[in-house]
């Protein structure tokens, strides 16, 4: 019997290979490619065998990269994939060759969990990206509503420094607590309900934070065999568009109920006109007021759900864990962590609590979320870009089509942009004299592409910096951190677990001691 199906198996087996080979698409034979250096593939499969193992894909590409090149080409399934990972590669495709490289190529999340592409991470370059971006520029992520939610951050941050005053002196679980912080911030300023249970009962809450969980899940399976080998795709053999049709049916509930309940309210601004308390109304104007726009550009219901769900998916899970990876980083270096205190003391005291107008003032906190963005983006392998047409980079072809991914884990340890020991913890580097005194995060040095860069940047990357900057100075300024009883800063592992982003596998749990004024903590006078 058991001979008998493992025959089975092996014939099945066999006989995708076979299909997969007839209908894999041919290359022209017009001309000779001169396409980047890269290992050879198995047919059909290509080198998707090389990230099967136990090793995250970004590093088994960095590996690849440093016998290959900075430039390097792999066959992965039915796709051309070209990858960069040095600072020089990541701008000639970000920035030289920025709008040929523009696209994105199809996905399960765009296709399914963005309402057919009708977001903005996913949504393919043309028209509708492009009024997408404007309207994130211009409104949604303008300096000018970052600004006017930043009572919302700090009062979620003054109640997560209250969660931990109440936990004094107990081991805390930090990611959870920061994805519960970074949630409800988000919601509020999304959505303008306080989390959780503000639609329906708290169970049903409950039921919509674990959905855009699992959503984020799903979403970060970079071993999406449906996505590499689409002739594969019917079988879903991982389950993950299953998994995702049922996560997109329960969020899509819960977004419908939210935009009823704002349109609900919009008729009664009164004569005065409507003004917007979060950017579901935002959206719901903008959508209101571009009616008239050709089909192409015009933001719909399903435009707005979507691009509510971009932003909530872009602005919880990995600020978190980026600020999870600073505070194991702080915590591994004492040095460090003593640094940042007594900056923070000198500039702000113990009187009052840090604010974002005084972080100008921080340099070595923002060089401790800078070296930690180095170290540890959160994407380490951005998101990837497509070309849009035959191009030439490097001296190498770059067909259409090509899948291009841009390796910023490697750029951010790479010798030749970070000769002094990158593989280290060293956020002086980021001071004057330190060698990358000027080094930003926002797309202009490509040395640091944790938002990444170009036309396909983040557009939320000013009010993500500013979060987590004025959080990490928050829980250095108020509390005294230690690792719990019998773990030593040299026996914290720093594994990497790959989902959306790239966390520790072994969440940080650490102690928090509060070290300003009671009333600070409990708003009492």
């Amino acid at each position: 019997m058991e001979l008998t199906l493992t025959m089975m198996v092996t014939t099945v087996v066999l006989l995708l290979v076979l299909i997969g080979f007839l209908v894999r698409p041919r290359r022209s034979h017009r001309k000779a490619l001169n396409l980047p250096p890269g290992p050879r593939g198995w047919p059909v499969f290509g080198s998707l065998s090389l990230l099967a193992g136990t090793l995250p894909p970004h590093r088994v590409l960095a590996t690849l990269a440093a016998r290959y090149g900075p430039l390097m080409h792999l066959r992965l399934g039915s796709f051309d994939v070209v990858v960069a990972s040095s600072a020089e590669a990541a701008r000639l495709v970000l920035k030289t060759h920025d709008l040929a490289f523009a696209d994105r190529p199809p996905a399960a999340w765009g296709a399914i969990i963005a309402y057919n592409y009708k977001g903005i991470v996913h949504t393919p370059y043309g028209p509708y990206w492009r009024m997408a971006r404007k309207l994130c520029a211009t409104e949604l992520f303008s300096a000018r509503l970052v600004d006017a939610f930043e009572p919302v951050r700090a009062e979620e941050t003054r109640a997560l420094t209250r969660d931990l005053f109440e936990r004094a002196g107990a081991a805390v679980p930090v990611r959870e607590l920061l994805m519960g912080f970074t949630m409800r911030s988000i919601l509020r300023m999304a959505l303008g309900e306080k989390w959780p249970g503000s639609y329906g009962s708290a169970a049903e809450g409950e039921v919509f934070r674990r959905s855009l969980e699992e959503a984020f899940e799903v979403s970060g399976a970079v071993s999406n065999v449906g996505e590499w080998m689409p002739w594969l795709a019917w079988l879903d053999v991982q389950g993950l568009t299953r998994r995702m049709r049922r996560v997109h049916a329960v969020v899509d509930r819960f977004s419908e109920q939210i935009l009823d309940e704002h349109q609900e309210d919009r008729p009664r601004a009164g004569a005065g006109g409507f003004a917007a308390r979060d950017l579901v109304d935002v959206l719901l104007r903008l959508a209101e007021d571009g009616q008239d726009e050709p089909a192409e550009t015009r933001l719909t219901r399903a435009g707005v759900k979507a691009i509510v769900q971009d932003i909530i998916s872009g602005g919880t899970e990995t600020a978190a864990v980026t600020m999870e990876w600073a505070m194991a980083e702080l915590l591994r270096h004492p040095a460090a962590m003593a640094t940042a205190t007594g900056e923070i003391d000198r500039v702000v005291g113990r009187g009052r609590w840090v604010t974002e107008s005084d972080l100008p003032d921080l340099p070595y906190v923002d060089a401790v979320l800078k070296e930690t963005m180095r170290l540890h983006p959160v994407g380490p392998l951005l998101i990837p870009h497509q070309a849009r047409e035959d191009t030439v980079v490097g001296g190498y072809d770059v067909p259409a089509g090509t899948r291009v991914l841009v390796n910023a884990w490697a750029v951010g340890r790479d010798p030749a942009s970070w000769p002094d020991a990158p593989g280290a913890f060293r956020p002086e580097r980021f001071l004057a004299g330190g060698g990358a005194e000027g080094v930003d995060a926002r797309g202009a040095h490509f040395q640091l592409l944790p938002f990444g860069s170009g036309r396909r940047m983040c557009p939320a990357h000013n009010l993500a910096t500013r979060e987590m900057a004025a959080t990490l100075a928050s829980l250095v300024q108020g509390f005294a951190w230690r690792l719990p009883d019998g773990v030593a800063p040299e026996d914290m592992s720093l594994e990497e677990s790959l989902g959306l982003s790239v966390s520790p596998k072994e969440p940080l749990v650490a102690v928090a001691e509060p070290r300003l004024p009671a009333h600070l903590y409990t708003g009492a006078h």
